[in-house]
C-alpha cells in the first residue's frame, strides 16, 4: 500500500514532464490511468538515445511504470465520453497539450471540473497559458539556452553548454508534482478541487533561486572568466580538472588546506572568499597545472585526508557499479511482460510506513482499455463495438 493509495490519477501527458510528474504519483501508490492515442503515445516510438525495445523502448519503459493504458480515440464523441465518465472518477487531471487542444477536445479545466468539482486539474506548458510566446515550443534544450543557466558555466568566448540531463524537463516534472501534492492537500482540508498551472519557463527561473537573486538583488553581473569554471558565482576552484589518468570535480576546497594537498604555497596568502572571486582564473589555472602530476585516486586520498571536498567523475557505467548507489538501491529491477527483466532509476525519496514500489511495469498500447471501460460501467459488448468503430485500441 503507498501513500496514495485510493486516489486516481488520469494522464494525457506526452513526452517526459508530464509523464514523470504522473509517474511519481504512481509510485505513491495512486491509480494512474494513461490516456493515449488508439495508435500508442509518439514517445513509444521514438528510439530515444537509439535505445530500441521488443515492444517498449527505453525512455518510455522508464517514464510510464505503475500506470494503466486506455487507447482511446478523443477526437470522436464517444471517445471524449469515456474520457470525462474517467475524469469524474478521478482525484487528478494532468495535461500538457500545446494552448488551445485542451479545450478543442473537451478536455479544459472548465470541462473537467464541470463533470467534477474536486478535480486537481494539472496544466502543464512551456511558456505559460497566455502571453507572446504561447506557439513557442516547449523543448528542454530551448528552454535551458532562455533560462541564462548556461551562460553560468564555462570559459568566456567558449560556446554555451547545455546539461548533460533533460534538466528543465525534471524540474518542471517534480513542481507538477509538487503542486499536485498540495493541491490535494487543500483539498482534503476544504473539500476544494482547483486548477494547478506549471511551465518550464518559470520552473527553469524558480530553481536559479540562488544565482538569479544575486544578479537581481546583489547586482552582481553574470561573468565567465578567461578560465573554465563550474559556476559563475561561486568561487574557485569550483569545477572539473584534468589529472594524470583522468578527472577530478573540485567544489570549492578550502585555499589554506588547498595549498597545502597540492603544495601550491601561493594559495596560502590568498583570502578564499574575496580571492576566490577577484582572482579565479588565477587560482583555476595554478589548478590545473598542477593536478596533472598525480592520478585521480592519489588526489582523492590525499583531498580526503586534507578535508576537501572532491569526487570523481563517473560515467554511467561507473555509476551503476558504485557502492553506495548499489547500497541506496537507486536503481530498480523488475520482470516487464514483453521487455524482460529491466533495470531503470528507482525512487528519490523513501517512506517508513508506504514505501513506492513498482506495482506494474510502463504498459503497452490499450493493455487495460477493457479493465477500465468494466471499471466505468461499459458492457463487454459494447467495448467491444467501440474498438470494431476505431474510438478504443485494446491488447489481446
Amino acid at each position: 500500500m503507498g501513500v496514495l493509495d485510493g486516489y486516481r490519477v488520469v494522464d494525457l501527458s506526452i513526452a517526459m514532464a508530464g509523464p514523470l510528474a504522473a509517474m511519481r504519483l504512481g509510485d505513491l501508490g495512486a491509480d494512474v490511468v494513461k490516456v493515449e492515442p488508439v495508435g500508442g503515445e509518439w514517445q513509444r516510438h521514438a528510439p530515444a538515445g537509439g535505445a530500441t525495445g521488443r515492444r517498449v523502448n527505453a525512455s518510455f519503459l522508464s517514464l510510464n511504470r505503475n500506470k494503466r493504458s486506455l487507447a482511446v480515440n478523443l477526437k470522436t464523441d464517444a471517445g471524449r465520453e469515456i474520457v470525462h465518465r474517467l475524469a469524474a472518477t478521478a482525484d487528478v487531471f494532468l495535461q500538457n497539450y500545446r494552448p488551445g487542444v485542451a479545450e478543442r477536445l473537451g478536455m479544459d479545466y472548465e470541462t473537467i471540473s464541470g463533470l467534477n468539482p474536486r478535480i486537481v486539474y494539472v496544466s502543464m506548458s512551456g511558456y505559460g497559458e497566455s502571453g507572446p510566446y504561447t506557439s513557442r515550443p516547449g523543448q528542454d534544450l530551448l528552454l535551458q539556452a532562455m533560462s541564462g543557466a548556461m551562460l553560468s558555466t564555462g570559459r568566456e568566448g567558449d560556446p554555451p553548454a547545455p546539461a548533460g540531463s533533460y534538466a528543465i524537463d525534471a524540474i518542471t516534472a517534480y513542481s507538477a508534482f509538487e503542486g499536485a501534492l498540495a493541491a490535494l492537500l487543500h483539498r482534503e482540508r476544504t473539500g476544494e478541487g482547483q486548477r494547478v498551472s506549471v511551465n518550464m519557463l518559470d520552473a527553469a527561473v524558480a530553481v536559479q533561486m540562488q544565482e538569479l537573486s544575486i544578479y537581481t538583488v546583489g547586482g552582481v553581473p553574470q561573468r565567465r572568466g578567461r578560465e573554465p569554471h563550474g559556476h559563475t558565482y561561486i568561487r574557485a576552484p569550483y569545477g572539473v580538472f584534468a589529472t594524470k589518468d583522468g578527472y577530478i570535480a573540485l567544489g570549492m576546497p578550502r585555499l589554506d588546506g588547498l595549498a597545502v594537498a597540492l603544495d601550491l604555497p601561493e594559495l596560502a596568502a590568498m583570502d578564499g572568499d574575496a580571492d576566490g572571486h577577484t582572482r579565479r582564473d588565477e587560482i583555476t589555472a595554478l589548478v590545473a597545472a598542477r593536478l596533472p602530476a598525480r592520478t585521480t585516486a592519489e588526489w582523492l586520498e590525499i583531498c580526503a585526508r586534507h578535508d576537501l571536498w572532491a569526487g570523481p567523475v563517473y560515467g554511467y557505467a561507473d555509476l551503476v557499479e558504485d557502492p553506495q548507489v548499489k547500497h541506496n538501491g537507486s536503481f530498480v529491477t523488475y520482470e516487464h511482460r514483453t521487455e524482460g527483466t529491466v533495470t531503470t532509476p528507482g525512487f528519490p525519496y523513501g517512506f517508513s510506513a508506504t514505501p513506492p514500489e513498482v506495482r506494474r511495469g510502463a504498459p503497452l498500447v490499450g493493455e487495460h482499455t477493457r479493465e477500465l471501460l468494466g471499471e466505468l460501467g461499459y458492457s463487454t459488448e459494447k467495448t467491444e463495438e467501440l474498438v470494431a468503430e476505431g474510438v478504443l485500441a485494446c491488447e489481446d
